[in-house]
């Protein structure tokens, strides 16, 4: 039998019988979670929150939350003078009170929770006044600083009784509760290797945010941002672009892996911390005085699987993360999810029997097909089909998660993305950076809780 012949019947197996699974994508827009209408909800079951810290992304929860019902700001806190401005435009309502003090919102006995958002270095400090005051609290990822300050801050909460969120809001969306739904079938069989990246190109992505004019020690407190970071004179920079600073954050891994890991999590089931983490990287671009890379790559082992990190600040390559089973693939990229079936049918050896002489190749084959008859025509089923899903347009799933908080709040249930989870994500951040900076391998003591290197 001549090779060709070989792959022409290769050909007709595969096609046989399968055509249908290969002949077309189905393609679905899933439905967005359905929020319980305002007018379900009494006035007494209006939650009352305020928000402390309202940069950038305390503005963007601020107008997250208009489309949730039952929930009212009433009372902002920023230690920028121009923000109390932009959060009251956010939330449409010009007479909101506005403090620099977050103490005299944790003083309100009308506040019956709190948003975060204030620099990494300062979540420990306010989470825990938060939870002592009985504030049910959202705190924005990362949830933690340093290892010390998350065990601090759960144990917090814990002796507060407090329902808590984390902001990683890829935990609520419709997409990433699809991918659970996937994952947990089976259909992708056993994913050992999980593979992500979040890459971006842009002065803004880097966190070079402009200053804004009147920016000056008249309309920040400096020594309140400062906090328990070392001292250092008035600097405007590092106040509006302090995720470049390991005094106040924690880098393209707290910004952007965390997101990554807590998606990691939720769809896999695993709320737990790496055992390991190596890294690798470096700064090359964005040499404006920073302290952390620009480009970090970090290997992580956890207990059933192997999972690949990746943010570069040099190419616009989006947001992805990749299950590779044994029986399928499932990638999501952006606003889409795919899951592509593998073809595990068994097929005959087509390469190294070219090394055997023909008789024995011929019998070869002949013997495996008369033990591998070919399959019913049209035989495929349902899930042999390639299938992508997207959001609808305008879904915000910042407001699905800001909902499942409100809920949350209401029912005393705690939430999917809780302190634990939080944690263990911020940790797998804090594993990253300690591998990056000590160039060794990190390993997670979890009875110790602590890195070691």
């Amino acid at each position: 039998m001549k090779k060709s012949s070989v792959t022409r019947r290769n050909f007709m197996r595969l096609g046989a019988g399968f055509v249908a699974a290969g002949a077309a994508v189905k393609a679905t827009v899933l439905e967005p979670t359905r929020l319980r209408a305002a007018g379900m909800l009494p006035p007494s079951d209006t939650v009352r929150f305020a928000a402390i810290g309202t940069g950038v992304r305390g503005c963007e929860l601020l107008k997250a939350s208009l489309r949730v019902p039952g929930v009212e700001c009433v009372a902002v806190c920023d230690l920028y003078d121009g923000r109390h401005i932009a959060a009251r435009e956010s939330v449409k309502k010009a007479e909101v009170p506005a403090t620099r003090n977050y103490k005299e919102i944790l003083d309100r006995k009308d506040v019956d929770a709190v948003i975060i958002a204030v620099t990494d270095h300062q979540h420990r400090k306010v989470f825990e006044d938060a939870c002592a005051a009985g504030k049910d609290v959202y705190c924005e990822k990362p949830m933690s600083h340093t290892v010390e300050d998350g065990i601090a801050m759960v144990d917090g909460a814990h002796k507060a009784n407090r329902i808590a969120q984390i902001g990683s809001q890829r935990v609520s969306s419709i997409l990433y509760a699809k991918a659970k739904e996937i994952y947990d079938s089976g259909k992708l069989g056993d994913v050992f290797f999980i593979d992500a990246y979040w890459d971006r190109n842009s002065a803004s992505g880097a966190w070079v945010y402009p200053i804004p004019p009147d920016a000056s020690e008249q309309t920040i407190d400096w020594n309140a941002f400062l906090g328990s970071a070392p001292k250092r004179p008035f600097d405007p920079v590092r106040f509006f672009r302090w995720r470049c600073f390991v005094d106040y954050g924690e880098g393209l891994a707290g910004d952007l892996f965390v997101h990554l890991i807590s998606g990691i999590q939720f769809i896999t089931s695993t709320n737990t911390v790496a055992q390991r983490a190596q890294s690798t990287g470096g700064l090359f671009r964005w040499k404006d005085g920073r302290d952390f890379p620009d480009l970090i790559d970090t290997f992580y082992d956890y207990p059933n699987f192997r999972v690949a990190v990746r943010c570069n600040l040099n190419n616009d390559g989006g947001e992805f993360i990749g299950f590779l089973g044994t029986k399928g693939t499932m990638v999501i990229k952006d606003s889409t999810l795919t899951y592509t079936p593998q073809d595990t049918r068994p097929q005959p050896e087509s390469y190294s029997i070219y090394g055997w002489p023909e008789r024995l190749r011929e019998q070869y084959l002949e013997d495996w097909h008369a033990k591998h008859p070919l399959p019913t025509p049209l035989a495929s089923a349902v899930e042999d089909q390639s299938e992508t899903f997207t959001v609808p347009p305008g879904y915000s799933d910042l407001a699905d998660h800001q909902a499942n908080f409100f809920n949350a709040v209401r029912s005393r249930k705690r939430t999917v993305e809780n302190e634990e989870f939080g944690n263990n994500a911020a940790i797998g951040c804090h594993l990253a950076n300690y591998s990056y900076f000590n160039k060794t391998v990190a390993t997670w003591d979890a009875a110790g809780k602590k890195i070691k290197g």
